[in-house]
């Protein structure tokens, strides 16, 4: 049986990195504010652990996006599939990605995938010339997090 997963990234504002790479992925922002509310309510956390972002109650320090067409918990706005939680972490990010994401954009639309991004607030670092196969952009996120444009 294959096992769930999804993807976190650490991170020092979790909501606008969550906003920029939905807006990159073309994916939805989890909702969680119902799930805030029922907590709060029953008294299972305090408002230290809320912010409010973008006009919704969130968990403090966490942010989540889901792929649009993928299952997802009404209750609690969690996703049940393609998924990235974005998690805030003391220390800023040092050195090298182990792990990145590759975005593909349409068959000969790179460029426009790249000023797409780019207009989102993510920086080009340098061009990956395949030869005759074409060529890949190594491009970074708000935060410094390298990701491939393909």
């Amino acid at each position: 049986m294959a096992l769930s997963w999804k993807l976190v990234v650490d991170c020092t504002d979790a909501s606008a990195l969550a906003d920029f790479w939905a807006a990159a992925l073309e994916y939805e922002v989890e909702d969680p504010s119902a799930l805030v509310e029922r907590l709060l309510a029953s008294g299972h956390i305090d408002e230290g652990a809320v912010r409010e972002h973008r006009g919704r109650k969130t968990f403090r320090g966490y942010a989540a996006i889901r792929h649009p067409d993928d299952p997802f918990d009404e209750t609690s706005g969690v996703g049940r599939g393609r998924r990235l939680l974005f998690q805030e972490v003391p220390e800023s990010k040092a050195g090298k990605n182990r792990l990145h994401v590759d975005v593909h954009g349409e068959p000969g639309g790179g460029d426009e995938l790249v000023a797409r991004l780019e207009g989102l607030g993510a920086r080009r670092v340098r061009e990956v010339d395949q030869g005759p196969g074409g060529h890949w952009w190594v491009m970074q996120d708000p935060e410094g997090n390298e990701f491939c444009a393909v």
